[in-house]
């Protein structure tokens, strides 16, 4: 079996993006990843997406990306998983270079947001949850989101501002990112002074939805010849129960701690050489509970391990060094493909301002809903 490297990535700024339809975006995302590989042509095309068929009124992505860009005739699929389906088409570009059955593989994760206008936006991201025992009653992601807050703050005995660690982080790393939808930081008196959601998670806890595209070549080893390629070491799926009722400890991200264990033995690492962690921060509650699954904190320590580490790109283990789901923005299905392209920026070094000094190992975390799937990558330059 071929080792899979990176040969390009592509991304559009994250915002709002009324201009462009879904096609545009996307083409604009995967013809940069073509171009940054040095022009390699892929075989295949695999796209991720939550809500085209919704909120765009549109199904049969793979053919109308390729189509758009100019690449046909070429083999597409779709990959669907909740906010995580990014990465999830990620993972099939992975196996289908790595079995040998392409050489080249163009994964593109794309969402359109600003199509939703007129339409119940949560009530369509709910579909991430259990339709019969969660979303028809009423439920929504960010009230999903509360409700775990509220219960850990109760059981755990925090203080309500204990959240805070990493939407300031968040903001203060997207400053330099020149995609970023929010480049702003923000002070802890701006942070609990913010208006509330659902209670209690406040306006800076939960990451705001928005338009982009991300998109990354994967090549084999007869391909790979640049000496700036970035290796994926491992990538792996695991999932949970969907409907949080359903699991023994809604608190305990048990496919977060299964996922990651998995990734660092296929990589052959600990945690002890990931130079830098882009977590999923869709909700600052699960920033915290996936810190305790990763083992990097005992449980209802997470919080505390947030506040008392530095997790600044020069920091002992850096997060969300491009500012995350919360400032870079959550375009929801593409957010997996940014995390993985923003990483290898870093393996590159050419983050920039933000740039981890040395970085080498990269792991990256998506999830579609509250780690129902949890997809992670290792990469390594």
């Amino acid at each position: 079996m071929s080792e899979v490297s990176i040969a390009g990535i592509g991304m559009t700024p994250v915002g709002e993006h009324w201009e462009l339809s879904l096609a545009n975006l996307s083409a604009r995302a995967l013809l940069a990843a073509i171009k940054d590989a040095g022009n390699i042509r892929p075989q295949a095309l695999y796209v991720g997406n939550f809500l085209a068929s919704t909120m765009s009124g549109q199904a049969n992505l793979g053919t109308l990306i390729a189509d758009n860009a100019g690449l046909g005739p070429i083999e597409t699929f779709t990959a669907e998983a909740g906010e995580a389906s990014g990465a999830a088409a990620l993972h099939m570009g992975y196996l289908a270079v790595k079995s040998g059955y392409v050489n080249a593989a163009l994964v593109v994760g794309v969402e359109k947001y600003t199509d939703m206008v007129g339409l119940e936006v949560e009530g369509l991201v709910s579909q991430s949850m259990d339709s019969d025992f969660e979303a028809t009653e009423g439920l929504t992601p960010a009230g999903q989101a509360g409700m775990l807050m509220s219960r850990y703050i109760e059981s755990c005995q925090v203080p309500r501002e204990a959240f805070a660690a990493l939407p300031l982080l968040a903001h203060a790393n997207a400053v330099h990112n020149p995609i970023a939808m929010y480049r702003k930081a923000v002070t802890l008196d701006v942070y609990n002074k913010a208006p509330v959601l659902t209670f209690p998670l406040n306006l800076f806890d939960a990451a705001p939805y928005a338009d982009g595209a991300a998109a990354i070549l994967l090549v084999n080893e007869d391909l790979a010849k640049s000496q700036n390629l970035v290796r994926v070491a491992a990538s792996n799926v695991v999932i949970d129960a969907l409907a949080l009722h359903d699991r023994p400890d809604p608190l305990a991200f048990s496919a977060v701690t299964l996922s990651v264990q998995k990734a660092l033995a296929q990589a052959g690492l600990d945690w002890d050489v990931i130079d830098l962690f882009e977590l999923w921060d869709a909700y600052s509650i699960f920033g915290t509970l996936t810190i305790e699954a990763c083992g990097l904190a005992a449980r209802g320590e997470g919080w505390r391990w947030l506040q008392d580490n530095d997790l600044s790109p020069k920091g002992k283990l850096p997060l969300l060094t491009l500012g995350g789901n919360k400032a870079r923005g959550f375009p929801l299905a593409a957010a997996g493909v940014y995390q993985v392209a923003e990483a290898v920026l870093q393996l590159r070094g050419a983050a920039g301002a933000n740039q981890v000094p040395g970085a080498k190992t990269a792991l990256t975390q998506a999830m579609g809903g509250p780690a129902s799937t949890v997809i992670t990558h290792v990469l390594k330059n």
